[in-house]
């Protein structure tokens, strides 16, 4: 993972930006789980705000990693679930999980 020019991690610099912000990575985690409805999702993460949850999603559909499917019908029914790109970030996901349990007691305290 040697970088010899600086312009080289422009690659990790844009994942970086795409995928960081409030709410993201946990957003991405659930939906590798499967498609989920905005409420779902919602009580998953716990204390997001609807507006947060909206930018949240929008951010990620606009980057490509999460398609929001529109079912048109009434009462509304919209879905949200991982590209084909997002499903490509599952590995990383499930390595990040995986690297959390193992290293929780060395992780700064919960608030």
């Amino acid at each position: 993972m040697e970088m010899d020019q600086p312009e080289e991690d422009c690659q990790i610099r844009h994942l970086i930006a795409a995928i960081s912000g409030n709410w993201k990575l946990l957003i991405l985690f659930w939906l590798a789980q499967g498609p989920c409805r905005f409420n779902q999702l919602q009580r998953k993460l716990g204390r997001v705000t609807h507006r947060t949850l909206t930018r949240q999603l929008g951010e990620l559909s606009a980057s490509g990693f999460v398609h929001r499917e529109d079912f048109q019908t009434i009462p509304p029914h919209v879905e949200y679930s991982l590209t084909p790109l997002g499903q490509s970030l599952i590995p990383l996901l499930e390595a990040m999980h995986d690297w959390a349990v193992e290293n929780e007691s060395l992780l700064p305290a919960k608030n």
